[in-house]
């Protein structure tokens, strides 16, 4: 199958009814040894320092690893997307845009899955038929979220890395499909995971390395990755149009907030660490998120594919302490 890239999710299901296999830029990027080049690579070439860094890594590695048409969300996602897009059609990338409509309509994004469709050449038919077809792989991710706050059997990390992959399934959805379910048989084995913290992640995927990780070793077990869960589609839909209205990412930060709140119960967490990118038009949404929710908030800011630095640890290791002193627990 042809590798198309994508910016972040699109309707994945639409690239696969055309025959193509979606790469999503951001996991070619951030799962590359040469992550850190791609970043120093794009600003060799012009990119601003004061450009995030997912865009830069994106640049490079769809460049390097040779994809020849890019989807590009330039709606409901980066501003910085649209000038990306002319700086690939400059390289000699094709670029297709698609639009998440703001007022979350359900004619307007009808509209963007039909020009979508006519771009690529699929059908509508073949493409809901590829809806059911993925949705069963979102039902296992969903098995892997619960194993992760209802079991305690995946990590932080095991969750967010398999969920996030949901955006493009690996360009190939029977080993991945494949893959998920050795997983799940894998993971049900394990002893469970026993920490005093429960927290959740919120914001972008963070570029920082080893977040997850340190967590862990600090006594904290994150239950809950707001986007990569996101990226599953967790409220499904009878319909392409459906399923990807329904998904909060894209759109007013309201209902993005009532699912937070709701996941922050049901899972019991404790604590909230918010992931925000430097230079990123969303670290303004912290703001929002400490009025709106009633629970302890730790803002975090990575800017570049680097290993968790000194300062963040110290200020996690804090926040799980100032946690665990409430609970009346021992980190």
């Amino acid at each position: 199958m042809n590798k198309i890239g994508i910016t972040t999710t699109i309707p994945a299901e639409i690239v696969f009814a055309a025959g193509g296999a979606p790469v999503d830029l951001n996991n070619v990027f951030i799962t590359d040894i040469k992550r850190s080049e791609y970043v120093e690579q794009a600003e060799v070439e012009g990119f601003p320092r004061t450009i995030c860094g997912w865009i830069k890594g994106m640049y490079s590695a769809c460049l390097d690893h040779k994809i020849p048409k890019v989807i590009a969300v330039t709606g409901g996602d980066c501003s910085n997307t649209h000038v990306l897009m002319e700086i690939y059609r400059m390289r000699g990338v094709e670029t297709i845009p698609f639009n998440y409509p703001y007022g979350r309509s359900r004619e307007s994004m009808e509209s963007e899955l039909t020009l979508l469709r006519d771009s690529l050449g699929a059908s509508e038919e073949t493409s809901e038929q590829w809806r059911v077809r993925l949705n069963r792989i979102r039902r296992k991710l969903d098995i892997v979220d619960r194993m992760t706050w209802q079991d305690g059997k995946v990590s932080g990390f095991e969750n967010h890395f398999l969920l996030v992959s949901s955006s493009d399934f690996d360009g190939n959805p029977d080993s991945f499909e494949e893959k998920i379910d050795r997983f799940i048989g894998e993971a049900q084995r394990r002893p469970e995971i026993d920490a005093p913290v429960r927290l959740g992640m919120i914001g972008i995927p963070p570029i920082m390395e080893g977040l997850h990780q340190f967590m862990e070793e600090s006594g904290a077990y994150c239950v809950y990755n707001e986007v990569a869960r996101q990226f599953t589609m967790p409220f499904g839909g009878e319909s392409l149009a459906e399923q990807y209205l329904a998904y909060t990412y894209p759109y007013q930060i309201g209902p993005r907030i009532d699912d937070i709140r709701a996941e922050i119960e049901r899972r019991n967490i404790d604590g909230i660490v918010h992931y925000v990118q430097s230079f990123c038009h969303r670290q303004m949404e912290d703001l929002i998120f400490r009025e709106k929710m009633d629970i302890p908030i730790l803002t975090i800011e990575g800017d570049a594919p680097r290993a968790i630095d000194a300062r963040t640890k110290i200020r996690l290791e804090s926040f799980i302490r100032m946690i665990a002193q409430r609970k009346g627990a021992a980190v």
